[in-house]
């Protein structure tokens, strides 16, 4: 190589390192941090850190590129998602084996019927709500890729194992597959979640259940849900495929979603006697971010299915344990318990071992222990009776 070469080739790497370094320092115009992030504690250092590695643009072109390798050669988005056919976008977590399923199955089904005796020592109707997998109503747009064998009969056996407890839990799966026939999407192509036309066909179908076998009481209240903004939809799933903004024509294509809106009607009756006393609870929500996101209008949905007030405790993603544990312990269900309660439990959260926050571990145990302690005399106690007969 000649002196001219290994100049031109030093200066060529110097006015590339001076141009992402000024695109670099370009980024922290109109940067700010919050007020107690001084130099002196570290956190404005540690700030400037994070903002300068998330806008580093040697870091985002290498993240884009190997993003854009594994999607073209080999069909793949980072660790959290499953690419399928026709732009259609799928949790990893209905997919995987996981560690110690049984384990945690076993322990999950005996946590939730720990939570039924727990409520119904204060007199609460649970009414479980068993969300079924995106890839069980939509298994025509799976690749190669297909759920662990865990999955299969997940769904079946949840409903068989709470209905051997005697927990009321409506087929979620069935309404909402003739809503799909009928021609409504009930999931959306990029995200993990229902639609809010999905939510409503669950929330139809609870309320019907509840009509049916634990009707509240009091008189009904009126609730009319209106069309609100249609806004273009980024699903959840497409954060884990990071081709923007280098390749953002390689992602699947967001989404329209049309919101909506539930208010009480205006034509309710008034006076002391309309509805429900202030200080009484009708219904409860716990439940995930299928209820806890707006976008959604779950609550909404089952404001107006149920014809009665939702005070929802559903908490976005923390699973469907963790805010329940946190609602038994809390003042609210001490003070008000709701007649009924309905927790919205994702399958594919019951073959996992779920966080439970700052609750007491052995008071979890406890729960865990009294519903293994039922599940086991039921069991003996279905066993039993044929002997009986033949004696």
């Amino acid at each position: 190589m000649t002196r001219s070469l290994r100049i031109f080739y030093i200066a060529l790497f110097l006015v590339t390192l001076l141009v992402l370094g000024v695109w670099s320092v370009r980024s922290f115009f109109g940067f700010s941090t919050n007020a107690d992030a001084t130099v002196l504690n570290g956190r404005w250092t540690k700030a400037v850190e994070t903002h300068y590695d998330d806008e580093f643009p040697i870091k985002r072109l290498g993240t884009n590129l190997w993003a854009a390798l594994d999607f073209k050669l080999f069909n793949e988005g980072r660790p959290g998602v499953v690419l399928g056919r026709d732009q259609w976008l799928y949790s990893d977590e209905e997919f995987h084996p996981i560690v110690n399923e049984e384990l945690n199955l076993q322990g999950n089904y005996a946590l939730v019927e720990g939570v039924r005796q727990e409520l119904k020592k204060q007199g609460v109707q649970l009414v479980m709500a068993i969300v079924p997998a995106k890839t069980r109503l939509y298994p025509e747009h799976l690749g190669e890729v297909k759920p662990a064998s865990i999955h299969a009969n997940l769904y079946k056996d949840f409903h068989a194992r709470v209905a051997a407890d005697k927990i009321l839990a409506p087929d979620l799966l069935g309404p909402l597959q003739q809503a799909k026939h009928d021609g409504q999407q009930v999931f959306l192509r990029t995200d993990t979640h229902w639609t809010p036309e999905g939510a409503q066909v669950a929330a139809q179908t609870l309320a019907k259940t509840i009509a049916d076998k634990a009707p509240l009481s009091g008189e009904p209240q009126n609730f009319v849900t209106e069309p609100a903004e249609k806004v273009t939809h980024k699903g959840d799933l497409r954060l884990f495929l990071p081709l923007d903004p280098l390749f953002e024509n390689l992602m699947p294509a967001p989404e329209p979603l049309q919101k909506r809106n539930t208010v009480a009607a205006q034509d309710q009756p008034a006076g002391d006697d309309a509805l429900f006393a202030n200080t009484e609870v009708p219904v409860a929500l716990i439940g995930t971010s299928y209820s806890a996101n707006p976008n959604w209008n779950f609550v909404g949905a089952l404001k107006e299915a149920l014809h009665s007030d939702v005070v929802s405790y559903a908490e976005d993603g923390h699973g469907p344990i963790l805010p329940m544990l946190s609602y038994l312990k809390s003042d609210a269900f001490k003070n008000s318990p709701p007649q009924v309660l309905i927790w919205e439990f994702p399958e594919r959260y019951l073959p996992v071992n779920n966080e439970i926050g700052d609750a007491d571990p052995q008071w979890v145990a406890e729960l865990k222990q009294a519903g293994a302690r039922q599940q086991n005399v039921a069991v003996n106690t279905k066993s039993e009776t044929p002997d009986r007969a033949q004696n």
